[in-house]
């Protein structure tokens, strides 16, 4: 009953409604649309969609490539490699927005712009997840941020940073502390989109709940933990998205309205997708996966037939179980987390994923050049489990301090079944050797609240490649990206810290390599993480999607795609 009265609460979709060109898909629940706060996927997505960056990718483009976006051309590098050049489009708009106070509700984009949107995610008070993009890159990034830290005082932000200069309207210069060779792909973050003062000063602690921005679609409504519905904004030319032609275009039309709504259940919205309320479907349960998929791994019939289409491809993306290096037990003692890490059953994490999934063996998925491709050392092995369990202080499990069996807390960012079948196989593992693990089962946002403020114990989380790079994934590990920052356990290695500033700042793509390559090892020895899979993209499209890609950096991509109208 309760099943059926969430799916009746969704938009129709039969008769006039299905001509609507309204993208509709189920998503976690988003807490803020401020940038310099989207820590996660399902907050990246509108955010994308209603802010620009200066670059963005080439839809179409494989290998990977970045275009100009609110950049007029690609910046113009200096000799040394340090000092950028951007100049950026004159006809960007904010709005239309009453914080402008101008007749039409709308202000142009200026570079002064850039400068103070890149201020805020070095603000100390905004706690960002996303201060690492710039941080140790930009001359004078790190000292704005450690000035901001005073909490007696509001941060100023007339003090200046060095290497960022708003020459004029249209010219940015930005001067880095050394050559970065993957430098560009961070101008096309979602933590480096760019947002208007105005909207900062007007509406304070509620601007995450507003939105002024430049970009394709503007917010028309939000209800918290339900439902937010994005439209395109009026004004703004579509061309300076660069949509390829994908597939023929007669016939459809751009979506002129996205809605994410929330729904935790996974067969609620499986359902909602068959019944067309949602174009997209990328969570499928593991009840349905066999609806889905034939013996051969292709699409079913009985969807194909309803036009139904899968698209899949390998994604980069890793996934872990993490350890918070500052907790008194499981920071301080690698042989308990190698007994862990001995302990977790690949095959079986596999089969209840019904072969969606590969199992991992390091920190970078396949796909990642400089990846390691030796075997990883401390693989499923009962045995040496329980002996490294004995080594750690821990024999047979028993916590010699309380004379019982170990209690470890594993904190999730989800409460589905899908999620709990997962944390259960898990504690069914660590019970093998011993080991009792409790579940903390959290909304998304307050697992990542709890994660930047260090409180978890153990926690799973997965890493969506920000850009094509193994120092993306890498610098997961890097002591000073720790909490708020990405390295979310906290871990840090002086070896690991030389070794990823040395192949930061190298010219030499064969030195690059042999770095890349001693600190998968270092990670796969200390293990911060115990490393789980890798997961296989698939995706499945209702008949009128249309200029659909799958891409391994989507967010704010609706903005390419089509609605086929009949």
């Amino acid at each position: 009953m309760a099943l059926w009265a969430g799916i009746c609460c969704l938009p129709a979709v039969s008769g006039a409604a299905e001509t609507e060109a309204v993208f509709r898909r189920s998503d976690l629940s988003v807490s803020s649309l401020d940038p310099v706060q989207a820590a996660s996927m399902a907050a990246g997505r509108p955010v994308l969609l209603v802010y620009e960056t200066l670059l963005q990718y080439d839809y179409a483009a494989r290998p990977y490539r970045l275009i100009p976006y609110v950049a007029a051309e690609m910046p113009a590098l200096s000799e040394d490699g340090r000092t950028l050049t951007v100049t950026l489009r004159d006809d960007v708009w904010f709005g239309p927005d009453a914080c402008f106070q101008t007749p039409d509700g709308r202000r142009k984009l200026v570079a002064a712009d850039v400068v103070f949107s890149w201020k805020r995610l070095a603000d100390a008070k905004l706690t960002s997840s996303g201060f690492w993009i710039f941080d140790g890159l930009i001359e004078g990034f790190h000292a704005f941020y450690e000035a901001s830290r005073d909490v007696t005082t509001p941060t100023d932000y007339t003090r200046e940073i060095a290497g960022l200069q708003a020459v004029d309207d249209r010219t940015l210069v930005i001067r880095l502390t050394r050559p970065a060779p993957d430098f560009l792909w961070r101008l096309a973050m979602t933590f480096s989109a760019i947002v208007p003062h105005e909207a900062v000063a007007c509406y304070g602690e509620r601007f995450g709940q507003h939105e002024a921005g430049s970009g394709p679609f503007r917010l028309a409504s939000w209800r918290r933990g339900h439902r937010m519905r994005l439209e395109r904004r009026p004004g703004r030319d579509p061309a300076r998205d660069h949509t390829p032609v994908l597939d023929p275009f007669e016939g459809t039309t751009p979506f002129q309205a996205v809605e994410y709504w929330v729904m935790q259940d996974a067969s609620t919205q499986w359902l909602s997708f068959l019944r067309g309320t949602f174009d997209l479907a990328t969570e499928i349960s593991r009840d349905n996966w066999d609806a889905v998929l034939d013996e051969r791994g292709g699409l079913r019939p009985e969807l194909a037939s309803q036009g139904i289409r899968m698209e899949a491809q390998p994604a980069l993306e890793s996934y872990f179980l993490g350890f918070n290096m500052d907790d008194p037990v499981v920071g301080t003692n690698f042989l308990l987390r190698r007994a862990l890490s001995c302990a977790f059953h690949a095959a079986d994490w596999v089969a209840l994923n019904r072969g969606r999934i590969a199992p991992s063996d390091g920190p970078i998925p396949p796909g990642i050049a400089n990846r390691i491709e030796t075997p990883q050392p401390y693989s499923y092995d009962l045995d040496r489990a329980r002996a490294l369990l004995a080594e750690a202080g821990y024999p047979e499990g028993i916590d010699p301090q309380t004379g019982r069996r170990l209690r470890l807390t594993l904190m999730l960012g989800k409460a589905d079944q899908q999620t709990r079948e997962g944390a259960e196989l898990m504690a069914s593992f660590f019970a093998r050797i011993g080991i009792d693990l409790a579940l903390d089962m959290r909304t998304f946002p307050h697992f990542l609240q709890s994660l930047a403020k260090r409180e978890e114990q153990l926690f799973q989380l997965g890493w969506v490649a920000d850009y094509p790079d193994p120092l993306n994934f890498l610098q997961l590990f890097y002591s000073r990206n720790a909490s708020p920052g990405p390295n979310r356990t906290n871990y840090a290695n002086p070896r690991f810290d030389a070794l990823y500033e040395e192949a930061n700042t190298t010219r030499s793509e064969e030195r690059r390599r042999a770095l890349c390559l001693e600190m998968q090892d270092i990670v796969r020895n200390d293990l911060p993480w115990v490393f789980l899979y890798y997961k296989r993209e698939i995706v499945l499209l209702r008949p009128r999607l249309r200029n659909f890609r799958l891409h391994d950096f989507p967010l704010g991509m609706e903005k390419h795609w089509r609605c086929r109208i009949d």
